[in-house]
């Protein structure tokens, strides 16, 4: 491989890896602020909690737990782990 190569190839895994982290942080930050009882009718909290709940779409309600804070912990908690997971291997894919 050219120098070259490897050098675009590693700066798309970069950005990569950066999308997954960034994905995974808004859906942290969303966890967190529910935990915390953030105020919904603030727009921070509302932006965040939207985006949380498009990246999490598939896997919002996928766990039927008694509680509410348990179902947002297990179903938000999923989609970061699989955005960080899935982005850093593709990352790493990417870059060898």
């Amino acid at each position: 491989m050219s120098p070259r190569y490897r050098s675009s190839a590693s700066q798309a895994g970069t950005v990569i890896a950066v999308v997954a982290d960034v994905m995974a942080f808004f859906l942290g930050l969303w966890i967190l602020m529910y935990l915390l009882d953030a105020n919904r009718g603030n727009e921070l909290v509302q932006f965040v909690h939207d985006v949380a709940r498009w990246l999490a779409g598939w896997s919002h309600d996928l766990f039927t737990f008694d509680e509410e804070w348990a179902r947002v912990v297990a179903g938000y908690g999923l989609a970061a782990v699989v955005y960080l997971f899935v982005g850093h291997a593709i990352a790493s894919r990417v870059r060898h």
